[in-house]
């Protein structure tokens, strides 16, 4: 009985935050929802009802197709360097090596940098093809500067989002790699395993699922990438670092149509939860392996 009584008003002290979040998540996509489904701009606010047209047209607009692949290569190619890379700086740091925590605290520094400051900092400073840090490196070598925002818009856009996230995968890959049985890996050297051999067969194994968690975290997050875009190339050259986010905003701010815009959101909603939903299953199978 007193159990019952506990358990009956621990719920009632977390009633309150749990309608609070729920109220907080759903209002704004119940009303994403209703807009989608209805012609309404900022221009003309006389909301009447458009069935699916709006998806229709958020679909079989012309930039569509390129922000679906400007979306893929670029969480694909930001997973790629975060991963490979986070492996790479965790093997480094988890050596003992003189400083060790003042370098740990340098490699998650990036990750704590707005993503904004972050974008400005990349475009004036390093990448600008007259007075950034990439021109002058450039010169001294005898190289004419690129212009990397105009000529490799997308690359440059992955650049700067793999180096705010390398720090998070990075973290994660060191926790992992610190709980491995270190009699194991001595044990392995005594049977004459060399390095290559003991990388493939124990320190990758068991850091497969820290590697599907990273996986699995960022994907969800780039999904959403924004302020780098906008605040780098707006998109552009045309629409050559357009992604899903950013087509919305185009729609929402720059063409006013609010039905649209809303349509391509709960279109990017659901694309994100289908990615998460077989993300999940994978690292479901991965942990009860």
């Amino acid at each position: 009985m007193a159990t019952m009584q506990m358990r009956t008003t621990a719920r009632a002290m977390m009633a309150p935050a749990v309608i609070l979040l729920l109220v907080w998540m759903a209002v704004p996509l119940a009303a994403t929802l209703y807009y989608s489904f209805q012609n309404y701009t900022l221009l003309n606010p006389v909301v009447s009802f458009a069935g699916l047209d709006n998806y229709y047209y958020f679909i079989t607009d012309p930039n569509f197709g390129a922000a679906v692949l400007n979306t893929i290569y670029l969480v694909g190619g930001v997973l790629l360097i975060t991963v490979i890379g986070g492996l790479f700086l965790a093997l480094l740091i988890d050596q003992p090596i003189f400083g060790q925590g003042i370098v740990r605290i340098l490699v998650i520094s990036p990750f704590f940098v707005m993503p904004t400051v972050a974008a400005l900092v990349w475009k004036n400073m390093l990448m600008n093809p007259i007075y950034g840090i990439f021109a002058w490196l450039f010169s001294l070598v005898g190289l004419p500067p690129v212009d990397f925002l105009a000529q490799i818009p997308l690359l440059s856009i992955i650049l700067i989002v793999a180096w705010q996230w390398l720090p998070f995968a990075t973290l994660i890959l060191l926790t992992a790699l610190q709980s491995l049985d270190g009699e194991q890996m001595e044990a392995a050297e005594m049977d004459g395993a060399g390095v290559v051999s003991r990388f493939i067969y124990l320190v990758l194994p068991h850091l497969s699922r820290a590697i599907t968690v990273v996986i699995l975290i960022e994907t969800i997050f780039l999904l959403g990438v924004f302020a780098e875009i906008l605040v780098t190339t707006n998109g552009g050259p045309g629409t050559a670092s357009t992604n899903l986010p950013f087509l919305v905003y185009t729609q929402a701010l720059l063409n006013f149509d609010v039905g649209s815009a809303s349509a391509g959101g709960i279109i990017a909603v659901v694309v994100a939860n289908i990615v998460a939903f077989f993300l999940m299953r994978i690292i479901g199978k991965n942990l009860e392996a």
